[in-house]
């Protein structure tokens, strides 16, 4: 009997069980499925993370002075206006900004709130990409005037003003009367972690200069020309603070690398866990296609006697059902294949437009592969043992 006549007859005897067969292949699709749509969900969470980090400051370098607590900082230590202006000159470098904060109360409309009131360079807004929801972002002549205005976070908008337009209202900050000219947001949620707080303030700097009396900066921000040039900037960046100021003065130097990394490293564990749970899914499924295959050479034990007893080799029999076993776990493959393919492209229209999702050709390769490995790999020891039977025993078999 050729390899056609063999195929043939190992169709012929799953289409005799079709039930048996599909039940048997349930496992596989439930595995086979599991591991397209974990890698696809594992890459768009790695690519939705990752955008989210960056959308934060692109290309961003930011720098803060180390203090020691309950210990005076000499004045020769703190950032200032002259390092910004000095990080300009570093090779690969696209912008920089700075900004000092000062804890206040805002008065506005008989409402007092604690507010963090930050003063901001020109550039700030371009590199931490605030989004302007209403009204303007300062300008030049506010910067260079020192104008009494201000953007506010849309929380302290609603706490102070409710459903009003806070377009064109006054606030009062210490002896200083404000003009609200906009709202801004932080275009990705950091919950805090950047300078910007749940109810921030932002004026121009050399406004909060001219009320504190001191010009230094308490974050320096350096944006780099390109991603490859973060490292290289964030090392000249130290290197001229340490040239301008004492050798005892520490800097806390720090890029989104370390941040990117340690999301990369997170969804790469959590893929790695994910994938191994399909496997176990798939074992569990190869065990059930072996008891299932086992159960039936016992039943068709009679049938593999007639077979040897008119010529039928030990190898046909041995490919018959690893024909079988085959057939079982690929066809529960493909269709394990199609429905995490399904799954992803039918969950794109309820995504935002920003979102794509990914399909790795990848995980449909391995899928099938594991499929089958475990397929033929369960399916092997009931072949060998149908393969083995002796044809008297067979024949006498009831």
């Amino acid at each position: 009997m050729n390899l056609h006549e063999t195929f043939t007859v190992a169709i012929d005897a799953l289409r005799a069980n079709k039930l048996r067969a599909a039940l048997t292949s349930l496992g596989v699709i439930i595995g086979s499925a599991s591991i397209v749509l974990v890698v696809t969900v594992a890459l768009t969470s790695k690519k939705f993370v990752i955008s989210q980090i960056e959308s934060v400051g692109a290309n961003l370098v930011w720098v803060e002075i180390v203090k020691t607590p309950d210990k005076a900082q000499p004045l020769s230590h703190e950032l200032t206006l002259q390092d910004m202006e000095a990080s300009r000159s570093i090779p690969g470098v696209a912008q920089v900004a700075g900004t000092s904060d000062l804890p206040m109360s805002v008065v506005a409309q008989g409402r007092v709130r604690p507010v963090t009131l930050i003063g901001v360079t020109e550039g700030y807004q371009d590199i931490r990409r605030l989004l302007v929801l209403r009204g303007r972002y300062l300008d030049s002549t506010d910067m260079a005037n020192r104008a009494k205005v201000c953007l506010i976070t849309p929380q302290l908008a609603d706490k102070l003003f409710g459903h009003e337009n806070p377009i064109g209202q006054t606030v009062r900050m210490g002896e200083l009367t404000f003009t609200v000219i906009g709202v801004f947001k932080e275009r990705v949620e950091t919950f805090g972690l950047s300078d910007i707080q749940a109810e921030s303030v932002l004026i121009p700097f050399g406004l909060m200069k001219a009320y504190t009396g001191m010009d230094v900066l308490r974050v320096l921000d350096v944006q780099a020309a390109n991603s490859d040039g973060v490292e290289r900037v964030k090392k000249q960046v130290s290197l001229l603070l340490h040239s301008r100021h004492p050798p005892e003065a520490e800097y806390n130097v720090q890029t989104l690398t370390a941040i990117l990394v340690a999301a990369q490293n997170i969804s790469l564990a959590l893929t790695i866990v994910l994938i191994v749970i399909a496997f176990i899914a798939l074992l569990i499924s190869g065990i059930g296609i072996m008891n299932i295959m086992l159960v039936t050479v016992k039943e068709r034990t009679r049938e593999i006697g007639i077979r040897k007893a008119i010529g039928a080799p030990r190898r046909d029999i041995l490919y018959q059902f690893l024909i079988e076993a085959f057939l079982i776990s690929g066809g529960g493959a493909v269709l394990g294949i199609l429905i995490g393919l399904a799954v992803p492209v039918t969950a794109q229209f309820f995504l935002p437009n920003n979102l794509r999702v990914p399909v790795s050709g990848l995980s449909v390769i391995l899928a099938f592969v594991v499929s089958c490995s475990t397929g033929l790999f369960f399916g092997y020891l009931p072949a060998n043992n149908a393969a083995r039977l002796q044809p008297i025993e067979s024949l006498r078999y009831e």
